[in-house]
């Protein structure tokens, strides 16, 4: 007799925190995003490293930065990588140019836009997605008027 088919749904491929990211993914579960700065030339740079990829400095720390970015380019995923994602495709994978320095992007997914409507250059924001009780993806949306 074989066992029923699980009902149970996917969970998605977790980041492995490693101690550089670490500070990352404690942000994230506060609906902060924050970024590596360097605390002797002050630029930021995303993914974490041990160096500071300008100056050279070891001293770095976590930033929290606006949220709010460019959209600087995407693609349209139609495929699946992995089974959390099979009943999420299409969905637009995206590169966003945070607005606190030039360079300075982030690879993510652009929710609560119709894929049509995306365009780059649009104004973005993050938004959270709290997957598990220990893991919040950070994603952007299209700005919203505060009106």
């Amino acid at each position: 007799m074989s066992a029923p088919p699980s009902t149970a749904k996917p969970r998605p491929p977790f980041p492995q925190s490693e101690y550089y990211s670490a500070f990352f993914w404690e942000h994230t579960k506060r609906h902060e995003l924050a970024i590596q700065r360097c605390d002797r030339c002050h630029r930021y740079q995303h993914w974490p490293t041990p160096v500071c990829r300008h100056c050279s400095s070891f001293d770095l720390s976590p930033a929290v930065v606006s949220g709010r970015g460019t959209l600087y380019t995407y693609t349209i995923a139609m495929q699946s990588f992995h089974p959390y994602f099979d009943d999420k495709v299409p969905f637009v994978l995206a590169v966003v140019e945070l607005e606190e320095q030039p360079g300075l992007k982030m690879v993510t997914n652009i929710v609560e836009c119709a894929e049509d409507e995306v365009t780059i250059g649009m104004p973005v924001e993050v938004v959270f997605e709290d997957v598990t009780d220990d893991v919040t993806f950070p994603q952007f949306r299209p700005v919203r008027d505060a009106s």
